[in-house]
């Protein structure tokens, strides 16, 4: 287990290979289709701050407000492919370290993680409860009555939020070399089923 604090440097990351385990503490922030849309349309610099060398997370969380303030109540990673048309160019325009989603990202995003030092970091489904034991503070929220509670950008402090990478800065993808290795498997299983027909017939 590598443990990685926020902000992170292009050195730190470039380190990283997939299949390291890590966790992860600092400050990151959520966002997913609505906030990147946003991020894109013109430069945040509110956000920026944030942004810059640290992670953005696919999450739509659900959150509760008491005197205290807002507290995390679940926090489970969403599908990362839906930003794939944006997450090149949020990775490039604001010095992001780093993805944190689940099912991982395409060719697009690959190339971007390479080009400009980043990686991505693939956070458990169904642990949402667990998850949320990780964000320690909620430190600020951006364009929450526009978007509401689950596409709102959350600044949260995390503290020991464990991951996988299984996308690097080296151009290595687990996703796409688990999906090879499924399409072979599965060509190998039609290959036998036509050889038993073909016996069969014969």
């Amino acid at each position: 287990m590598r443990k990685l604090h926020i902000p992170l440097s292009t050195d730190v990351v470039r380190e990283l290979q997939v299949g390291d385990e890590v966790s992860l503490s600092g400050t990151i922030v959520t966002g997913r289709d609505a906030a990147h849309t946003w991020l894109l349309e013109a430069p945040r610099t509110e956000v920026a701050v944030f942004l810059k060398d640290s992670l953005i997370y696919h999450c739509g969380p659900v959150v509760s407000r008491s005197a205290a303030g807002w507290s995390f109540v679940a926090a489970g990673p969403t599908t990362s492919i839906r930003e794939e048309p944006y997450q090149a160019e949020v990775i490039k325009n604001y010095g992001l370290r780093g993805v944190i989603g689940k099912g991982g990202m395409g060719p697009k995003t690959l190339a971007a993680l390479q080009a400009h030092g980043a990686a991505y970091f693939h956070a458990v489904g169904g642990l949402a409860a667990l998850l949320a034991q990780a964000v320690t503070q909620v430190r600020q929220v951006f364009m929450l009555e526009e978007f509401g509670i689950p596409e709102a950008l959350w600044v949260i402090a995390v503290q020991d939020f464990r991951a996988v990478v299984t996308m690097d800065a080296h151009g290595n993808s687990w996703h796409d070399t688990i999906r090879q290795r499924s399409e072979e498997v599965a060509r190998q299983l039609l290959q036998s089923r036509r050889s038993v027909q073909t016996s069969k017939q014969e």
